[in-house]
């Protein structure tokens, strides 16, 4: 009997061959930007220059001197408070109702859904259109004279609004799997004891539901931060955009061209976000123990 040619390939060698490639895959589009990023945020570096220079702390001593900048951080923090915290609200009172049962639920569910699913720049420059002051619709069925585009003091809430309106499907999702999950019984049993309706909510809804509610606070409160295409669809230019931490950074790197600056505030940004997600994680981490 002739014997086989075909030699047995080690697991070890299978398993690396298909995990190295994918590595090296994440090593080159996210490993090496972040940290040439970093390595720009020390530099006066600008696209076009022959030479550029280490400059240290420089960049980031700039950005804490630069009252524009707190005022930018100031506008971000209100931003991304008011437009998650309205989100966990529509988002929530909607799941409440979806979970329901009602002929056409599948239909309403559906129409739901459909902002989440638009691509943001769509989104901005479809209400854009309907903040017009000269023919927009929202000005018209309430009769205002409401320039939301180009006064500063309506631009930034323009902008809550529609990611409030694009986004709580999103917490709306993850609301009603945690509804899903509730087990009938508790509610018979609180029934059967009596409960009212508001104190099955408080003793049952909401503590089996905050885990998921708590994790969707995390995912858009990290994504508010980072708003950019959306605000710029609804804002027309940079110019008339809200003062958002994500146009100046935008403006550093595109207009003025301070590349080393732009990344030392997106450092800073990025920071920002991790030291506020940590906190997220950790409480919700005490809730999975509670539960």
């Amino acid at each position: 009997m002739q014997k086989s040619n075909f030699r047995v390939v080690p697991d070890s060698l299978v398993k690396w061959s298909f995990v190295l490639p994918v590595i090296g895959l994440l090593v080159l589009i996210n490993v090496f930007p972040l940290t040439w990023s970093l390595i720009i945020s020390f530099t006066d570096y600008s696209p076009g220059q022959d030479h550029w220079n280490f400059v240290g702390l420089r960049n980031y001593q700039e950005i804490f001197a630069d009252q524009s900048l707190w005022e930018s951080f100031s506008a971000t923090a209100v931003y991304s408070f008011v437009s998650v915290f309205l989100q966990m609200v529509v988002g929530f009172s909607l799941a409440l109702l979806v979970v329901r049962r009602f002929p056409g639920k599948g239909l309403v569910a559906t129409l739901f859904l459909l902002p989440m699913m638009m691509s943001p720049a769509i989104v901005g420059l479809f209400w854009r259109y309907l903040y017009s002051p000269d023919w927009g619709l929202i000005n018209w069925l309430f009769g205002w004279n409401v320039d939301w585009l180009s006064d500063e003091r309506f631009t930034l809430w323009a902008v809550v609004l529609v990611d409030v309106w694009m986004w709580s499907p999103f917490v709306m999702l993850l609301c009603i799997a945690g509804l899903s999950a509730i087990p009938n019984y508790l509610y018979e049993a609180a029934s059967i004891d009596q409960a009212s309706n508001w104190r099955q909510f408080h003793r049952i809804t909401l503590p089996m539901v905050s885990p998921l509610l708590f994790l969707a606070l995390l995912f858009r409160t990290m994504e508010s931060y980072k708003t950019f295409d959306l605000a710029l669809g609804v804002a027309k230019s940079t110019f008339s955009a809200p003062n958002l931490i994500s146009f100046k950074i935008y403006g550093l790197a595109f207009v003025t061209w301070d590349m080393g600056k732009a990344c030392a505030l997106a450092y800073v940004v990025l920071v920002l976000i991790v030291a506020i997600s940590n906190i997220y994680i950790r409480y919700l981490d005490r809730l999975r123990t509670q539960g």
